[in-house]
Formats: C-alpha cells, sequence, structure tokens
C-alpha cells in the first residue's frame, strides 16, 4: 500500500497550539488499527522561525495528560509539507486562509481542527501564547475535544481504516 502521506497541522509560530494538536492527535492514534496507526503527524506555522522550542506551558499542558512534546522545534510551513499532507488542519480561518493565499497548489484537504466536529462547536482554536497554564489547559481541552472527529473523517479518508 503506499504512503497515505501525513496529517500537518498548522498554527501561526508553531509553538503553543500546533505542537500540542500534533502530540495528542498522534497519541490518539496509537491506538487505532492501521493505516491510522502509522500516519505521522507533523506541526508547522504560517508564521514559524526555524528551531524554536516549544512553549514551556505547552509542555506542561501535555505532561499532565501523559504526553511529552518537549524536543518540538519549530518549523515554517513549506510547500513540500503542504503536499505531501493526506490533511491539513489549521487552528483558524486567517491559517486557512493564508495558506490558501500562498500555496500553489494549495492542499485539496485543507480544514480546521475543530472543523468536524457537529455544530455549535467552534471551529477555531485560539492562540493561548502568553496565556497562564490554565489558557493553555483550556486550549489542550479544546483540541482534545475535536480528536474523536478528526479521526471519524481520517477513517473516511482511508477506508482500509474502517
Amino acid at each position: 500500500m503506499p504512503d497515505p502521506g501525513h496529517i500537518l497541522i498548522v498554527c501561526t509560530a508553531n509553538i503553543c497550539r500546533s505542537p500540542m494538536a500534533a502530540g495528542l492527535l498522534q497519541h490518539a492514534l496509537a491506538g487505532q488499527a492501521e493505516p491510522l496507526r502509522s500516519l505521522k503527524v507533523i506541526s508547522a506555522g504560517v508564521a514559524a522561525r526555524d528551531g524554536e522550542p516549544v512553549s514551556e506551558n505547552s509542555v506542561v499542558a501535555l505532561r499532565k495528560v501523559g504526553i511529552d512534546i518537549t524536543g518540538h522545534l519549530s518549523q515554517p510551513v513549506t510547500q513540500q509539507l503542504l503536499d505531501d499532507a493526506l490533511l491539513v488542519l489549521g487552528m483558524t480561518e486567517s491559517h486557512r486562509a493564508m495558506i490558501q493565499l500562498q500555496a500553489e497548489p494549495p492542499p485539496p484537504r485543507l480544514h480546521l481542527f475543530r472543523e468536524f466536529m457537529p455544530p455549535p462547536a467552534e471551529p477555531e482554536v485560539p492562540d493561548p501564547f502568553g496565556g497562564s497554564i490554565k489558557t493553555y489547559e483550556q486550549c489542550r481541552d479544546e483540541l482534545v475535544e475535536a480528536i474523536p472527529s478528526i479521526v471519524a473523517h481520517l477513517k473516511t479518508l482511508l477506508p482500509a481504516a474502517r
């Protein structure tokens, strides 16, 4: 079976939301059957610099649920990351708009992280940058809430996973 690609999660600087979301989604996929279990989850930022460490509050918020993202280093979104992605998930409409404007061609499967949740769920995930640990924990919980709907969507993209 050919490599289905990776899942690319995008935020602004790739030091708060997208590293947390990638860690959470990778953890959730590890408990799924193949081919979902083998999917790689990558994160990047539309305004990221290469090599910035993940924010300490992001590390703490995920450590509290048993996930270690201490080794994450930021990277900017590249055309290659977009081209190779099975699914691209942004945190806000502005991330989606920036990708659509800058990518050539834009990825065909570009969505928001919380977009697959049933209404009245808010599809955007606010940036916790500079906030308290409680702000980061709230962000983490909003990301966790979306994971089942993303896994369900991935099963529609990869029929062998049903």
